[in-house]
């Protein structure tokens, strides 16, 4: 037989084993951010219900967790969607492509604030980034004025400034893995970090540098690091009241009765504030797809539909009623319409 003929047929029932080994589970397999993993769970079950589809497994296993799961190759065994509480970073595209999983998909579903929370039997704290920055990281300014960095030494809100309770600075928040990590680093630790100027000169001329102090979190007992379970966080601010904890809005929506948001440089952590980005400490929020298993795993083309369709992600759609905050219009037509075309990211252009 002619070689080309052998050559190909292999290919065709590589393929072929492939295809099949990839359909032999007949659900979608979602991982990925504690965050996202509410919004996710509520469409698998719209979904299930309204179509011929079982419904997806949804696990909570971190953004980074989840993109790692999902960036180590194509096949049964390796998910179909990651959800995430922040972007992709470029690592992790390469990662992905590294292993065989080229075409991603990016699919954001609307926007979320990070709250420091306290219980409501406490009082409500009030606060800014540079109170935050400088309760929680782990080299901070010197006291005596100068220029320089040494290791944190404030034990009490009231050392970090004197308008604050002198209660034992004691957070529990999520892990380094955590998409809410990153974005609570981002955005409210380098938010604080910067204000100061000579650290702030450190972003041009050592970026490096600049990142590992405006990020990097005490561990010197100030911060406790309470997993990816945020009901675990609520639970431990109720056994004590002098503690917060760091979590998405949405999860304080759903605890309202139990914590309360702080309010940080004069906004209360809410659905218009968060809308509107005059709370300073809100961020995006995603999913990935795998490109590859479209067409192969049974419903993921229709699960998206459903996840972006406006009865889900509209202004009055039902992911509303979980606490995600919706995007503008616009911004929805454009990505819905990439998900229906299944449009593969292509550079990590700027968030919507």
């Amino acid at each position: 037989m002619n070689k080309r003929v052998i050559a190909g047929t292999l290919a065709a029932l590589t393929l072929s084993a492939s295809s099949a080994a990839l359909a032999a589970r007949d659900h979608i397999s979602i991982v990925g951010s504690s965050t996202v993993y509410p919004f996710a769970t509520v469409v698998a079950e719209r979904f299930s219900k309204a179509t011929r589809f079982k419904a997806p497994v949804v696990e909570s296993t971190g953004s980074g967790g989840g993109l790692k799961l999902f960036c180590s190759g194509t096949g049964e065994s390796t998910p179909d969607i990651t959800n995430a509480s922040r972007r992709i970073k470029q690592s992790e595209v390469d990662l992905c492509a590294s292993n065989g999983v080229k075409d991603i998909v990016e699919v954001q579903i609307g926007f979320d604030g990070i709250v420091l929370a306290n219980a409501t039997s406490a009082e409500r704290m009030s606060l800014t980034r540079r109170d935050i920055f400088l309760a929680l990281a782990k080299q901070v300014p010197n006291p005596d004025g100068s220029q320089t960095l040494v290791e944190n030494p404030y034990k009490t809100w009231k050392d970090v400034n004197p308008t604050l309770p002198a209660k034992k600075i004691e957070v529990l928040g999520p892990p380094p893995t955590s998409g809410t990590r990153d974005a609570f680093a981002e955005l409210a630790m380098e938010g604080g970090c910067k204000t100061f100027d000579f650290i702030a000169a450190m972003k041009s001329a050592d970026k490096k540098t600049y990142k590992a102090v405006c990020h990097s979190v005490r561990e010197d007992g100030a911060y406790i690091d309470a997993g990816e379970n945020d009901n675990l966080i609520v639970n431990k601010l109720n056994a004590n009241p002098d503690a917060l904890g760091v979590f998405g809005f949405s999860f304080l929506e759903q605890n309202i009765d139990k914590v309360q948001g702080s309010i940080i440089e004069g906004q209360e952590p809410t659905f218009e504030t968060i809308a509107d980005k005059s709370y300073p400490v809100s961020r995006p929020l995603f999913f990935y797809v795998k490109k590859a298993h479209v067409g192969v795993i049974p419903g993921i083309a229709e699960f998206l539909a459903e996840f972006t369709s406006e009865k889900a992600w509209g202004d009055e759609g039902y992911l509303t009623d979980k606490g995600m905050i919706p995007m503008p219009r616009a911004a929805r037509s454009e990505i819905a319409t990439n998900a229906r075309t299944l449009a593969p990211l292509t550079k990590l252009a700027a968030n919507h």
